[in-house]
């Protein structure tokens, strides 16, 4: 459960279902990559890290909405 939420980037968009958590940092949010209804990593930029030629899945900017 929880609220539904579309997460936008300029990559793509998402809807899920969201919870608060006290442990994620303000202006934050963590998606898990797992589960193909949500793909997470359909938001993130295609930019490699310039040493170790890495995706940078794990950052990006995103908008958050209600998706009702």
């Amino acid at each position: 459960g929880g609220q539904r939420l579309r997460i936008t980037s300029r990559r793509g968009a998402i809807e899920l279902a969201a919870r608060p958590d006290p442990g994620i940092q303000p202006g934050s949010i963590f998606i898990p990559f797992h589960f193909r209804e949500a793909a997470a990593n359909t938001l993130t930029n295609d930019s490699l890290d310039p040493h170790g030629k890495i995706p940078e899945y794990k950052v990006c900017a995103v908008q958050v909405a209600s998706a009702d």
